[in-house]
């Protein structure tokens, strides 16, 4: 039986990105060595890739996401920036008045990962 972990892809050490160095096939044995830079999607945490295989398997419908995963639209909606953002690209205003670091804010305090303190603290302050 051959276990297998996911591939780290931060350094526990500085935090850089890390290379895969040494890929072997399991069924002939052959083994490649070299440096090997990973998928950007291989580079998200677990929970955004989580995200967006229900994401695809529920063929980009938001409101099929929300009830999979049991969350309001406004975090599935949070959730996809965060991917967005995480890949790379720029994450627009959603243009209903409202910003993104302002709508992660409230779904965090709904979500209960904060208070209701610290969310208008960082609304004062404008951070998330």
């Amino acid at each position: 039986m051959i276990i297998s972990y996911s591939v780290p892809d931060k350094c526990p050490v500085c935090g850089h990105e890390l290379l895969v160095n040494r890929l072997s096939c399991t069924y002939c044995a052959t083994k490649i060595e070299g440096e090997f830079s990973t998928c950007k999607f291989c580079r998200l945490p677990a929970e955004q890739r989580e995200f967006i295989e229900v994401f695809i398997k529920c063929r980009g419908s938001i409101k099929e996401v929300e009830r999979e995963l049991g969350i309001s639209y406004p975090t599935v909606r949070s959730r996809l920036d965060s991917v967005i953002a995480a890949l790379g690209h720029r994450v627009v205003d959603r243009g209903e008045g409202e910003t993104v670091q302002a709508r992660d804010i409230l779904d965090a305090l709904e979500e209960g990962k904060i208070s209701a303190a610290e969310a208008a603290r960082r609304l004062k302050k404008g951070d998330s």
